[in-house]
């Protein structure tokens, strides 16, 4: 499936916008073995509760016509932040010296955001990406998906 070798000691961090999971192996290329060190978890808030600003309107200068302006997506604010906050602490687990080596799996848009927050050090522990959703998997499954 990946042609990834998970090897002994990586980090395999699996996420998507409101959950991260972060394991790391303690078995070998063949045998996966992937322990929990920390899950991350976004809570579900309401739209009321994440902003309350209604959709603002715009006036044009030349004609005085009016329009509409777009409708903030809350929700996805708080995604990007998630996964910001979710690069900067494996930066700092690289950075101490905790993790050598990084699987991310991730669906596409949560990757691209993820991309967006590496530091340098960041993407030279980083081994590999996989565009998958994986979030909502019990581990056994997972380690099924990366050993295929």
């Amino acid at each position: 499936m990946s042609n990834v070798l998970v090897r002994q000691g990586d980090w395999v961090v699996v996420c998507d916008g409101k959950k991260a999971l972060v394991f790391e192996n303690v078995g070998d290329t063949k045998c996966l073995n992937l322990r929990t060190r920390e899950v991350y978890e976004q809570p579900d808030e309401k739209t009321h509760e994440l902003g309350t600003d209604a959709p603002g309107r715009s006036i044009n200068s030349i004609n005085g016509r009016r329009s509409a302006v777009e409708q903030t997506d809350w929700h996805d604010q708080e995604e990007q932040r998630f996964l910001q906050r979710l690069a900067g602490h494996l930066d700092a687990e690289v950075n101490a010296g905790n993790a050598k080596s990084l699987i991310v799996v991730a669906p596409p848009r949560a990757l691209g955001v993820l991309r967006q927050a590496y530091s340098a050090n960041l993407r030279n522990a980083l081994r590999a990406e996989i565009d998958k959703d994986f979030v909502r998997m019990p581990v056994h499954e997972i380690e099924k998906h990366l050993a295929a």
